[in-house]
């Protein structure tokens, strides 16, 4: 299934991605209002694996961001936040299922694959279009979003994308996979 991951960061690597997260934090006080930065990187400290799902998520070109704060779990919510789906996660299908079901030109990964592998979750419908109040994402790409079972179950996956100004859902055979679609994850630290 997915491989065995070392999920250690290196002193450098933590203050790089701990730089990153910050400047992004600073620049974008819009998406996350109320929020202060200390609070955030004392919970990240404290929890070095979401860091390294944070890293992997900036690897891959998510420009990951807090987006909000959930008080009853004590929880800061981080979201792929680059302006189009993250590069290194497309031209992937759904998921395990999908992948294996593909006779000819398999991609060589899926969307649940991956994110499991990174530690994070695909964005909800709900979470993308909350995403897409703070900006405007996906204009010239996709992204898959997590898939309600019974839909899943009969061969097909949703994606979303903003076009006309317009958040839109869209299905597709969860076995596709396309250039401009990846997904979009979140985490909650």
């Amino acid at each position: 299934m997915t491989k065995e991951i070392q999920m250690d960061l290196s002193t450098e690597q933590r203050e790089e991605i701990l730089g990153v997260l910050k400047a992004r934090f600073e620049k974008h006080m819009d998406r996350h209002e109320g929020i202060e930065w200390a609070k955030v990187e004392a919970k990240l400290e404290a929890n070095p694996e979401k860091l390294w799902s944070l890293n992997e998520m900036e690897s891959t070109g998510g420009e990951p961001d807090v987006v909000g704060y959930d008080v009853e779990k004590d929880e800061y919510v981080f979201f792929d936040c680059s302006a189009e789906s993250p590069k290194g996660r497309r031209s992937v299908c759904y998921d395990r299922e999908a992948l294996e079901s593909r006779k000819k030109y398999k991609p060589e990964n899926s969307a649940m694959d991956m994110a499991t592998d990174m530690g994070i979750a695909l964005l909800t419908e709900d979470e993308y279009r909350m995403l897409q109040t703070l900006g405007n994402f996906d204009l010239k790409t996709s992204s898959w979003v997590q898939t309600p079972a019974n839909i899943r179950k009969l061969g097909g996956a949703v994606f979303c994308d903003r076009r006309y100004n317009t958040v839109f859902l869209y299905h597709n055979g969860a076995d596709s996979y396309y250039a401009a679609r990846g997904f979009r994850g979140s985490l909650r630290v």
